[in-house]
């Protein structure tokens, strides 16, 4: 194992893009016909930013590595990135692709996306130098499918993380074809943390039900495996034993972009921090909840004071008051 000088504490590894959010629709979009948004935003898309942004607001020293066009979206996504106290020097600028973009239409507390992967298709495991490794405790990435490169690469990747003594968590994220076509066997036999949500973990071991996904397995995994169920909390397998962590309730929540990646950024925070599999969760589970009061993935959760704040007012729930630093 490869000795390191902790020069960070997080590297997140993996795809990056703007998000157009479309709001305040009458209805979806119908073939041949125009409909009107009434409002709209323009901000940092992609599940690994989200979750950079948010995790080092809560305090996590955190480098990104990825890359992005020589193109106005990406000196955005830079530019906000480093607003959010991410570390960008080892994000590439293309001057063959573009920056990737994620147009979001929502109505009726529903929505959906349509994605150009433009330069993050094209990030690869050669694109991560080794001294990236060397230098941080933890990898994280997401979003396996939009990223062929990853994908290609992606063992290769978890082994030359754990070769440098790194932990690494991977959220898969949804696959557009479908195919489900991942190597969980293999991959849960190296990772330490595996975060999908539920839709997408009934797709990876065809359950019926978490509980089922997760009975089968439980033989063949030494990795802790999250499922994120949304307003029923997050149920996990650790060590053969599995256990549900109840959610935090939004009574009326204003964006459910990013909570997801919100989850992912608490609970990788208290991990690095210390805590055990089920405080992570609990706090995962809050980062979550946070998440959705404000619109976009990254506007609610600006720092851990702020959402021990959020916690207390809108969840009536002191649990965190002494949360350590």
């Amino acid at each position: 194992m490869t000795s390191k000088r902790q020069s960070i504490e997080l590297l997140v590894a993996g795809e990056l893009n703007m998000d157009l959010i479309l709001d305040d629709l009458e209805s979806f979009p119908e073939l041949e016909k125009e409909k009107i948004a009434g409002d709209m935003n323009l901000t940092l898309g992609s599940s690994s930013a989200i979750f950079a942004a948010n995790i080092a607001r809560l305090g996590i020293s955190t480098r990104f590595c990825g890359l992005v066009g020589s193109d106005s979206f990406g000196t955005q996504v830079i530019s906000q990135l480093q607003d959010f106290g991410v570390e960008t020097d080892r994000i590439r600028i293309s001057d063959r692709h573009k920056t990737g973009l994620t147009a979001i239409i929502r109505f009726n507390n529903s929505r959906a996306m349509v994605t150009y992967p433009g330069a993050m298709s094209q990030f690869s495991g050669a694109d991560i130098p080794d001294e990236a490794f060397r230098e941080a405790r933890h990898l994280h990435i997401s979003s396996i499918f939009l990223q062929p490169g990853i994908k290609r690469d992606l063992i290769n990747i978890v082994q030359r993380a754990k070769s440098s003594g790194m932990t690494v968590s991977i959220d898969p994220q949804w696959d557009p074809d479908e195919k489900w076509d991942l190597n969980l066997s293999q991959l849960l036999k190296q990772i330490d943390f595996f975060l999908p949500n539920e839709a997408e973990f009934l797709q990876y071991t065809k359950a019926s039900s978490v509980e089922d996904g997760l009975e089968k397995l439980r033989p063949a995994t030494n990795a802790a495996v999250i499922v994120k169920r949304g307003t029923r909390g997050a149920t996990f397998l650790k060590e053969g034993t599995i256990e549900t962590v109840p959610a935090y309730i939004n009574e009326d929540p204003v964006d459910a972009v990013g909570a997801g990646d919100s989850f992912n950024a608490g609970f990788i925070y208290r991990f690095l921090k210390g805590d055990s599999i089920e405080q992570s969760v609990a706090f995962a589970n809050l980062a979550g909840a946070v998440s959705t009061t404000q619109a976009g993935g990254t506007a609610a959760i600006t720092s851990i004071d702020e959402v021990l704040h959020i916690a207390n007012q809108k969840f009536s729930t002191t649990k965190f008051d002494e949360i350590t630093r």
